[in-house]
Parts: C-alpha cells; structure tokens; sequence
C-alpha cells in the first residue's frame, strides 16, 4: 500500500497524477488527507481522501509515502508532527519515500533520508542544505524519489512505479500514456 498525504493548499495535478499512475499500475493507494476527509487544492478543487492522518497505521503493509507539492500545502505538510513521525516510521523501515515541487522540503524539515541526492523546484534549494542537489526533472536515489515540479508529475509517479513494481510496467503504461 501507498499514502499520498493531502494537505491543504496542495498541488492538484501532481497529487491526482501519482494516484491515478499508481492505480493503473495495480498499486494500492490511499490517499490521506491530513486533517479533513475533504481536502482543498491550491486551486480550489476539492477531493474526498480515503483516510485520515490520524487513522493511518504503520504495518508491514505500507510500501511508501509520498507527499505531493503545492503552497500552502507543502507548509502544511511541514506543521504536522504526526506526519513528521509517521515518514520517520518509514524511514526506518527503509521504506520509499517520494516528494515532487515544493515538497522536498518537507522532507528536509524532517530530516528524512539526507544525504542522497535529490532535486526540487526552484527557489526551494536552499532548504535542501542536506541532500545532493542535481537539476534532474525526476531522482531516485535507493528509497528516496523526488520531483522538481508539475510538469515532472507523470516522470515522477511512473519511476515510483519502476520502484514499487518494474521499468517493464513503468515503460508499458508510459506507452500507452502516450508519453516520449
């Protein structure tokens, strides 16, 4: 199972193109709005969760996490301590962990798998003082995937499939999506 954490002021299509990525790909995901059932994008589209944050539960069933961007929402994902302790659950359990534009810096704030390399959008760098910075669209690097923005969204949720699952089903839904 995979989260995708919703706060509010998220990205929409960034957060909406992992989900439906992961779901094409058979993959289980829950998306998890941190304090409401009902969670408002950045531009103003609301979307039911499947969860709660306080009803998530940390098991062996839990193959990653993954917190889209957007403002306020990525400042939100950083003002939640349960969110904070859930990904650092995860780290321990070496677990993937993905973040794309802004959210990055959630990660950082977290301290969550520093020292790899990682990227995000710009003008975001300076909060990444801990990480390898490169100015790839989409890095994955052992359990950590990130993203540098919205137009990196659909690169981004087919590599979490490349990890999750295989390059083979990764490249077949690229193709039959269309993509380069």
């Amino acid at each position: 199972m995979v989260y995708v954490f919703f706060a509010d002021g998220f990205e929409e299509v960034e957060a909406l193109s992992i989900v439906d990525v992961l779901r094409r790909a058979d993959i289980d995901v829950r998306m998890v709005g941190l304090i409401s059932s009902v969670v408002e994008g950045s531009h103003g589209i609301k979307v039911e969760m499947d969860d709660i944050l306080a009803d998530v539960v940390f098991d062996g069933s839990v193959e990653g996490m993954i917190l889209p961007g957007g403002m306020p929402g990525t400042a939100n994902l950083i003002n939640s301590n349960s969110l904070k302790e859930l990904l650092q659950k995860g780290e321990s359990a070496g677990i993937l962990i993905g973040a794309i534009c802004a959210a990055p810096s959630a990660l950082a704030a977290f301290n969550i798998y520093e020292g790899k390399r990682a990227t995000c959008y710009p003008g975001f760098e300076h909060k990444m003082k801990h990480y390898q910075l490169v100015s790839d669209r989409v890095v994955v690097d052992g359990q950590l995937i990130t993203g540098k923005g919205i137009g990196t969204a659909l690169e981004f949720a087919l590599s979490i499939v490349g990890v999750l699952r295989d390059d083979l089903l990764s490249a077949t839904l690229a193709k039959n999506m269309i993509m380069k």
